[in-house]
């Protein structure tokens, strides 16, 4: 597919007229015309219609228009990424993670990944949707997942954590300690909001989810883990064995360990165009290296 076809063709997708994208692209609306009809022939249907409010997308210019955008991407990724192909891993590396995930555990990653690569800079942002990020702002994505995700990644299971409930201990004197499942809605229930789940259905170890009534619903599992912490109620979420910052406080134990919780993959994932790159792979080999004791 000619790449200055198809940017032509997404471009008057995205503005919904061919004198804007024609602009944008700085190039004149008869050669973008002809750039789209070209895109249409080798296409064999008409992906644009034109209406009386501008330029919309036919049935099959959709389809083009979804997959067309990671193409692009995909292109803009594996050439930028080429310029550092045979060097020491240097530059920007561009992360993408679960909002809100804690900051104890994300300091050591970040001080071992400087130490092994003293020429790389880290550029991490948090999303509730790691993997809906465009690809040319992602060379890894971090999110939870049995699943493998769809699309141009490759995926990795680096870790598995216990999602479980967790309580401080002047919470569980103050309010007492739950037995039961049932027990629980006596509570302060505040719950993770993983993407495409329902957070008010609480897993358990055997057996069907059970609903509930959270006080507090949230992608951020920073905010419910220091909810628990300042004695608030009980956290669904997934959790590390690592001690929090500050170990002369409260902290957090197990509640229902036996009754309510479940396994969480964390994985981390790579655009199909970059996994073969030097960089790429070695931060990869050592984020391994890194998590394997936890």
């Amino acid at each position: 597919m000619d790449l200055e076809e198809l940017r032509a063709f997404l471009d008057v997708a995205e503005t919904g007229s061919f004198l804007a994208a024609a602009d944008s692209l700085g190039v004149s609306r008869t050669t973008l015309r002809r750039r789209v009809e070209a895109l249409e022939a080798r296409a064999g249907v008409p992906l644009l219609k034109s209406t009386r409010t501008g330029v919309v997308l036919t049935e099959a210019g959709v389809v083009l228009a979804r997959r067309g955008r990671l193409m692009m991407q995909e292109t803009g990724a594996l050439l930028a990424s080429l310029r550092e192909v045979g060097q020491a891993p240097s530059g920007v590396l561009r992360v993408v993670m679960p909002v809100g995930l804690p900051p104890h555990l994300l300091a050591p990653l970040f001080g071992a990944l400087r130490t092994t690569y003293p020429l790389l800079r880290v550029h991490a942002s948090f999303s509730g949707d790691p993997l809906g990020e465009p690809l040319d702002n992602v060379d890894l994505a971090v999110h939870f997942g049995e699943e493998l995700p769809r699309g141009s990644w490759l995926s990795h299971v680096v870790l598995r954590l216990q999602e479980g409930l967790l309580a401080s201990t002047e919470y569980l004197r103050r309010r007492g300690v739950p037995t039961s499942v049932e027990e629980l809605q006596d509570h302060e229930l505040f719950s993770w909001e993983a993407p495409g789940e329902d957070a008010r259905l609480w897993p358990t170890l055997r057996g069907p989810a059970f609903r509930v009534e959270p006080a507090l619903i949230t992608p951020d599992i920073h905010l419910i883990r220091s909810c628990c912490l300042a004695g608030q109620g009980i956290g669904l979420i997934p959790s590390a064995e690592l001690a929090d910052p500050g170990g002369a406080g409260d902290v957090l134990v197990p509640v229902l360990p036996e009754r309510v919780g479940r396994e969480r993959p964390v994985r981390i994932s790579v655009p199909e165009a970059l996994c073969e790159i030097p960089k790429i792979k070695g931060v990869l080999s050592s984020l391994r290296h890194f998590l394997e004791p936890l």
